[in-house]
């Protein structure tokens, strides 16, 4: 372990563990709070893409630090065999369990929806696309905050001289269409991947899916967005406007974050309106 870190932290139980390497609870007698640290063994990254993610995510934390719905990441500590990355402790279940144990409220949607799209667009201000929004990716900490996760597939777009991006990325049920096709991408491909984390809050199921993973690509690539009578009876129309307006295969006509951020249906939080402007 390296000297340094134990010397400013006491590292304390396992509380993860991953492909390359081990999360731990830490905790600094300086701040007396609590941390994460992520402990990865360079060893075991024999792939050249592992060791670009690894070097790629301290840094856009780095950029990224300041947000509340982003992971903060403190310390970063290296040896000839070790990564360690202090970061936000977030014990609380991720999205993926909490989605396991039913579906949400359009109030409780909306709420940690709104959190969910506030990253990005401190994301998409500074130039980062993420590229795997997911739930498993969408933690929380012991207050309740949502913090994005995981930039290891995260890509540096440009925040003034904007450029496409390239590369199929992702995971199946929320990669975008435009990724899939092999066609460039902007970094719009992050609010197709949050509107589909949105129809599954509000439904249950994922808009797009299949027997396999080729049979969830074809029917991503198709992108025929349907809302079963029996699942969105009690679902407002302002929310599946919004839904539309995300799950858009034009790209052109697809609502940028922070267009989401300012939708009737997100300001209003989830609550929903007899007459609502929708143009």
């Amino acid at each position: 372990m390296c000297e340094s870190l134990k010397s400013d932290f006491q590292l304390c139980e396992e509380i993860g563990r991953g492909r390359f390497g081990v999360v731990y609870r830490c905790f600094s007698p300086i701040s007396g709070e609590s941390y994460a640290c992520k402990t990865i063994d360079k060893r075991l990254l024999s792939d050249p893409t592992d060791r670009e993610c690894l070097d790629k995510e301290p840094k856009i934390l780095q950029l990224l630090g300041g947000n509340s719905n982003v992971l903060q990441i403190y310390r970063v500590y290296e040896d000839e065999n070790y990564l360690h990355l202090v970061v936000d402790l977030c014990e609380g279940p991720d999205l993926f369990d909490r989605l396991s144990k039913g579906t949400f409220s359009e109030s409780e949607a909306a709420s940690v929806f709104k959190s969910l799209i506030s990253a990005l667009v401190c994301c998409h201000r500074v130039g980062i696309a993420h590229r795997d929004i997911k739930p498993d990716n969408i933690l929380f900490d012991s207050r309740n905050r949502l913090k994005l996760a995981d930039f290891g597939s995260a890509e540096w777009f440009g925040a003034n001289d904007r450029r496409t991006m390239t590369g199929i990325v992702g995971t199946p049920y929320y990669v975008a269409p435009e990724v899939l096709s092999g066609r460039e991408y902007n970094e719009k491909v992050d609010v197709w991947s949050a509107g589909v984390i949105l129809y599954i809050m509000l439904a249950g199921v994922p808009p797009f899916y299949g027997d396999s993973p080729a049979e969830t690509f074809e029917a991503v690539l198709r992108g025929n967005l349907r809302f079963p009578s029996r699942i969105f009876r009690s679902v407002s129309p302002e929310a599946k406007d919004l839904l539309r307006k995300m799950l858009c295969k034009d790209v052109s006509r697809r609502l940028s974050a922070e267009q989401v951020l300012r939708h009737p249906w997100v300001v209003s939080g989830g609550e929903s309106r007899s007459e609502l402007d929708l143009t």
